[in-house]
């Protein structure tokens, strides 16, 4: 696999159903995963590199999951961010009760909607957030949808923090040993094409290309394994508002 070309096939647990064992087994795996890439520090650097003036008070996920990556960075942030309305957009709904009430517990008010991201972006905007979060999500996209989508994100809020798969040999690396940390099959295999997949060099600013409005765009890796691309609006739509960053 070169450096310089994406290959994105569809990954195994993007096939399983929320309750087949081995997509339950494999999501766990994920918060190992997520430890492993130091998910939590670096979602924390990016989200500083937006320079926000005012606390977000809508924000949406895409391809959130289970929840716990997002829930880890709102206790990083409190007492600071509070009264949060969050979405937490996915194909399945995998929050748990748990999860909710930890959320609520923070001053967070969560709402999960079952939606296939590209059916989601090709929706009339009805709703306008101050920040999205896509945390290894990005990278099951090919070139087209992908641009289909980010377009719609542009359109849909004033900024967004994407941490991804780095396509590097580091990260090629660590795709085959994810077996050291007890992952399962699905996420060994899930692992591998995940970094095939992945972003390098500044794919994601190309990628980006907003119908109005100006951008403040960073693209960057962050080790060991993540490549970071953020984008907020030099003139919020919201400025001014409640909702304003």
């Amino acid at each position: 696999m070169s450096a310089s070309s994406r290959c994105v096939l569809p990954e195994v647990l993007d096939g399983l159903e929320a309750d087949d064992p081995r997509g339950r087994r494999s999501r766990r795996d994920l918060r190992r995963v997520h430890a492993a890439m130091r998910s939590d520090s670096i979602l924390l650097r990016a989200v500083a590199k937006l320079r926000l003036t005012t606390q977000p008070r809508r924000i949406l996920e895409l391809g959130a999951g289970d929840g716990t990556l997002l829930l880890r960075f709102a206790r990083a942030q409190r007492p600071r961010w509070i009264g949060v309305d969050l979405t937490l957009l996915d194909r399945l709904d995998l929050v748990s009760e748990g999860t909710r009430a930890a959320y609520r517990g923070l001053g967070w008010r969560v709402a999960v909607e079952r939606a296939d991201a590209l059916e989601w972006a090709a929706e009339p905007r009805e709703r306008h957030y101050d920040l999205c979060f896509a945390n290894l999500f990005l990278h099951h996209f090919d070139a087209a949808p992908l641009a289909t989508l980010l377009r719609s994100v542009a359109a849909s809020t004033d900024a967004l923090v994407a941490c991804e798969p780095r396509r590097s040999a580091l990260a090629r690396l660590g795709s085959r040993l994810v077996v050291l940390l007890g992952a399962n099959d699905v996420t060994r295999e899930d692992a591998v094409k995940s970094v095939a997949a992945g972003f390098a060099g500044r794919e994601l600013s190309t990628a980006w290309t907003p119908a109005e409005g100006r951008w403040i765009i960073e693209e960057f890796p962050a080790l060991p394994f993540t490549h970071c691309f953020t984008a907020v609006r030099a003139n919020p739509r919201t400025a001014g508002s409640k909702h304003g960053l």
